[in-house]
């Protein structure tokens, strides 16, 4: 295991001991083959992973508040976790000591359908909660992409999006309460049943998006909307990725807000429905447009639609074809949300980004891409929530490439690309986080100042630093484990 900072204690057995007097036996996991599963997310478990010295699966809110209390009591680092789903290792603990599960904690505590929330523990899979709430004619619109594995409290961490937030928004817009355990283990209420609320600082929009750093969320009161009874679906073909690209802002600047616009190059529809054994009208094709709109009135659907397609052909559009029935709209989706899955297979080395830029700039960032898989000598597919900005521009190793030259051509890459999108008013993620990942590139390109509040904040919050400590940026004065990822050189 890494060597641990003199700031944090090891995982003792009289400690080991405490947690199962706590959580209860069952629910400690010290053998190191059930660790293992606990030591990654969907990142590169051979370059993040990290494994623990303890995990606990607590099964309520006193029990969380209780096992942070003991770890800063002892300073033991603790990782919250829920489903393991994330892409920016945020859920790895890096200095080992406690992974915090709250897979177990997974109910529906209520649905109050007067009010439009539902109450959930953070445990919850997102997909479960959608299902729930749509029999009462309800929908939960904020969620992301991977809405069968993710769960409440990782989306709230990440302030997780999706293909639905051109029109919806992300998670953030619909959390209107937290349960927080804060990392001395004290229990909080933030927000609640309320859709305006200025009674001080929002205190839940810092926790939103803050990765885990800031604390435990053990339960959310999640806003709902009426469920749209309409939809319809555009694929449209482009001859190459810049006429297709070029295509978003035009759309948008015309107010016709389609629920989804989402982009695919040439590459990543080859290699989804090589996956998936599909097959789509893609041979003339550079890039693709999937464009969903939907509402309450069929008519306005439909008329939406319909100018949304007329202003692609007259933009150059190869094809455009409506998905008219269920069937076919499944299909087209299903493609689209199995790029990253594809790609893992055809090429299991790779780096999964999610810059954002401003939407009028999106252009200008596929010659940039361009380039650079020119320059360093890897595949570049590109895919993603192009009516936010929001591209997934993944870096693919070349299977002749060593190694050794991948990790020093994908940090060269990887500067050149969050500058770019820095000098075009970008950030360097849109929804993954920065977690161990991106922490050594964040660290250079934020503003010093902004950094150093964030620094604030944390020390403030947490003094001791054990919750989920070496994401965003590492400790203050914590010596690095060895062979840490994500350090700045």
């Amino acid at each position: 295991m890494a060597s641990k900072p003199a700031a944090f204690a090891a995982v003792t057995p009289a400690i080991v001991e405490e947690l199962r007097g706590i959580a209860g036996a069952s629910n400690v996991i010290v053998d190191a083959e059930r660790l293992e599963a606990y030591s990654h997310d969907e990142t590169s478990a051979e370059e993040y992973g990290r494994m623990p010295e303890a995990v606990v699966l607590a099964t309520d809110t006193e029990i969380v508040a209780a096992i942070v209390r003991l770890a800063n009591r002892e300073r033991v680092p603790v990782t919250p976790r829920g489903a393991g789903s994330g892409l920016s290792g945020g859920a790895i603990p890096l200095y080992g000591g406690i992974v915090l599960s709250l897979e177990k904690m997974n109910r529906l505590l209520e649905l109050d359908v007067g009010n439009m929330v539902a109450v959930v523990e953070a445990g919850m899979v997102t997909n479960d909660l959608a299902e729930l709430v749509q029999g009462k004619g309800l929908f939960f619109a904020g969620y992301p992409m991977s809405l069968q594995t993710c769960m409440i409290g990782g989306n709230i961490a990440e302030n997780a999006g999706g293909g639905k937030a051109v029109k919806y928004g992300v998670t953030g817009r619909y959390v209107q309460g937290l349960t927080l355990v804060t990392p001395k283990g004290d229990v909080v209420r933030l927000g609640g049943k309320l859709s305006k609320d200025v009674s001080g600082y929002d205190l839940k929009r810092l926790v939103i998006g803050s990765e885990g750093t800031l604390g435990v969320v053990t339960e959310a009161i999640i806003g709902l909307v009426g469920y749209p009874t309409a939809k319809s679906d555009l694929l449209v073909l482009w001859k190459t990725p810049r006429e297709a690209i070029d295509a978003v802002p035009a759309i948008m600047a015309k107010g016709l807000a389609p629920t989804s616009l989402e982009f695919m190059d040439r590459l990543s529809i080859r290699a989804s429905c090589g996956y998936l054994n599909e097959s789509l009208p893609y041979d003339e094709a550079g890039a693709m447009l999937l464009v969903e709109v939907d509402g309450s009135d069929p008519a306005k659907v439909e008329a939406d639609l319909i100018a949304i397609g007329e202003l692609c052909e007259e933009r150059g559009a190869l094809e455009v074809y409506v998905a008219e029935d269920r069937n076919n709209i499944e299909r087209i989706w299903n493609v689209r949300r199995n790029i990253a899955e594809a790609f893992k297979v055809q090429s299991p080395v790779q780096s999964l980004e999610d810059i954002v830029v401003p939407m009028a700039s999106i252009p200008e960032i596929i010659p940039v891409l361009e380039r650079l898989s020119a320059a360093y000598g890897m595949t570049i597919p590109c895919y993603g929530h192009a009516g936010d900005g929001n591209l997934h521009a993944t870096l693919v190793k070349d299977p002749g490439m060593d190694m050794a030259t991948w990790r020093r051509n994908e940090d060269l890459c990887l500067r050149e690309l969050y500058a770019a999108v820095r000098d075009l008013g970008g950030k360097i993620s849109g929804e993954h986080g920065i977690g161990i990942k991106r922490k050594a590139h964040l660290a250079r390109l934020v503003d010093p100042v902004e950094l150093e509040l964030m620094r604030s904040i944390k020390l403030a919050w947490d003094p001791n630093g054990i919750m989920n400590p070496g994401k965003i940026f590492d400790p203050d004065g914590a010596p690095v484990p060895d062979g840490a990822p994500g350090m700045a050189p």
